[in-house]
C-alpha cells in the first residue's frame, strides 16, 4: 500500500492564499515605496548563514532556535563526528540585523555613510507557533549605520509611523527607554553588576506580573528587600513623559551619563513634533528587549487591538565590530509583518487600487474566430490600465459570477457565438 503525502504543511509554516497574498503583496510595495521617501536603499542577504555568527551570543535566547544545516557531501562524515562542529557549518538566519551585520562589515567599502537600509525576507525560529506567531515568518528592517547622533532613532521612529499610518493604524503606542537608564537604576538600587540580566529578565515580566509579581520575583531570587524596594519605587513614581525623563536625569546624577536622558528627551519632543501619523509616544523604563546586542535606545510599538509588540528596534553600536575589529554607529526598527497583515485580514481590510478589473465568461466551444475577438478586447482593456481575466463559462453561472465578484471582478461580460461581435 502507498503512503500518502502529507497536505498540510509543517508545523509553523503556512500556505498563503490569494486573497492574503493581495494583501501582502500591497503593504510590501507600500513599505518600500514610504521607506524610500526617507532614503533607504533595498538590499538582500542569504537565508543561510554561518553558524559562528548565528551562536555569537547576539541574538540573545533566538540562538537557541536555529534551523542548523548540516555540511554537504564529502565534507559530512557522520560516522567520525565527536560533536555538533563536525555535522553543521550553517543555519537559516533567525533574524536581519546579524545578516546585515556581516553585509555592512563586508561592503562598507562600497557604501555610502551613513547607509540607510531597507532589508525584507523570511526568517526562521523553531519557535512555538501560536497566533501571529511563525517558525518562517517575514521580516522588515530599516537600519541606519555609521550615524552616532540620535537624528538616526528620529529618522527609523518618523518613517515607520508613518508606514502604519499609510495603513490606516491609529492611536498605537511607540514606547522608548534607553540601556543605559536600565543599568543606571539597577546601579543606583545596589544590583551587582553581575546580576543586571537577571534582574532585567524579571522587570521585562511587568506587563504579564506587574510591580507586585516583579517584586517577589526578585525577593525569591535571593536579592537584598532593601534594594528591590529601592529599585521599584522608582517605577513608581517616574511619570512616562519627558518629565520622567528629567526626573531621572536628576535622580540618578552619578550613574546615568546627562547626554542619555539629553537624547532620550530629544528624540521624543522631535518626534512629537514632526510626526506624520496619529500615536502616542512615551517613555517606559521597565521597556528591556531580550537582544543583548542593544547598546543604547530602545523602541517598541505596542497596538491595543494585538495585545502586545508589534514592532521593535533599537542602537546597536558594538555589533558590528564583531565582525571587522572597529565598532560602527547603528541602529535599526523592525516591524512585525506577519501580524501587521493578520490584524490587517480580521478587520476585512480591502485593498485600495486605481485599477478596476473586468471578466470575460467564454462561452464553452466558442469557434477561434470568436476567441480571437476576445482577446482582441482584452489586449485593449490591459492596456487602458485594467486588470482582466478570461473564464470558461461554467454549469453554474451566477455562483461562478459570485465568485469573481468576490475577487474584485466588478464588471463581468458573458461572450457567446452569437453576440461577441457586438461586444
Amino acid at each position: 500500500m502507498v503512503m500518502a503525502l502529507k497536505r498540510k504543511p509543517v508545523t509553523g509554516m503556512k500556505d498563503i492564499l490569494p486573497g492574503e497574498m493581495e494583501i501582502r503583496d500591497y503593504v510590501i510595495s507600500l513599505i518600500k515605496e514610504t521607506y524610500r521617501t526617507f532614503g533607504f536603499s533595498s538590499i538582500e542577504t542569504p537565508c543561510v548563514e554561518h553558524i559562528e555568527n548565528l551562536c555569537s551570543k547576539q541574538g540573545g535566547d533566538n540562538e537557541k532556535l536555529i534551523f542548523k544545516i548540516l555540511k554537504r557531501g564529502e565534507k559530512l562524515k557522520l560516522a567520525e563526528a565527536k560533536e555538533e562542529a563536525d555535522l553543521v557549518d550553517g543555519g537559516l538566519r533567525y533574524d536581519l540585523t546579524v545578516p546585515l551585520s556581516r553585509y555592512y562589515a563586508n561592503h562598507s567599502n562600497e557604501l555610502p555613510a551613513p547607509f540607510k537600509a531597507l532589508q525584507m525576507g523570511n526568517v526562521w525560529r523553531a519557535d512555538r507557533p501560536q497566533r501571529g506567531r511563525f517558525r518562517q515568518f517575514m521580516q522588515c528592517d530599516i537600519d541606519i549605520l555609521g550615524e552616532p547622533s540620535n537624528l538616526a532613532e528620529i529618522e527609523l521612529i518618523l518613517a515607520t509611523t508613518a508606514l502604519l499610518g499609510k495603513l490606516d493604524f491609529k492611536n498605537f503606542t511607540i514606547r522608548i527607554n534607553d540601556r543605559r537608564f536600565l543599568k543606571a537604576m539597577a546601579a543606583y538600587s545596589g544590583f551587582a553588576e553581575e546580576d543586571y540580566d537577571n534582574v532585567f529578565i524579571t522587570l521585562d515580566k511587568m506587563d504579564k506580573i506587574g510591580l507586585e509579581g516583579v517584586a517577589a520575583e526578585l525577593k525569591e531570587n535571593g536579592y537584598a528587600e532593601e534594594s528591590v524596594e529601592k529599585y521599584l519605587q522608582l517605577f513608581k513614581e517616574i511619570t512616562n513623559d519627558v518629565a520622567g525623563v528629567r526626573s531621572c536625569k536628576e535622580r540618578l546624577k552619578g550613574f546615568l551619563p546627562a547626554e542619555a536622558a539629553d537624547s532620550l528627551e530629544r528624540i521624543i519632543t522631535s518626534v512629537e513634533s514632526a510626526k506624520e501619523a496619529e500615536f502616542r509616544m512615551f517613555f517606559d523604563p521597565t521597556l528591556v528587549r531580550g537582544m543583548s546586542y542593544y547598546t543604547g535606545t530602545i523602541f517598541e510599538i505596542s497596538m491595543d487591538e494585538f495585545g502586545g509588540s508589534v514592532g521593535g528596534g533599537g542602537r546597536y553600536d558594538k555589533m558590528i565590530g564583531k565582525f571587522t575589529g572597529q565598532d560602527t554607529p547603528a541602529v535599526g526598527f523592525s516591524i512585525g509583518f506577519e501580524r501587521i497583515v493578520m490584524l490587517l485580514m480580521e478587520r476585512g481590510y480591502k485593498v485600495p487600487t486605481s485599477k478596476e478589473k473586468k471578466a470575460f465568461l467564454i462561452e464553452k466551444n466558442m469557434p477561434q474566430e470568436g476567441m480571437l475577438k476576445v482577446l482582441a478586447l482584452a489586449k485593449k482593456e490591459r492596456e487602458n490600465g485594467r486588470q482582466v481575466m478570461i473564464v470558461n463559462m461554467k454549469k453554474n453561472k451566477k455562483f461562478q459570477k459570485e465568485q469573481l465578484a468576490e475577487q474584485g471582478y466588478t464588471e463581468i461580460t458573458e461572450c457567446y457565438r452569437d453576440s461577441v461581435d457586438s461586444l
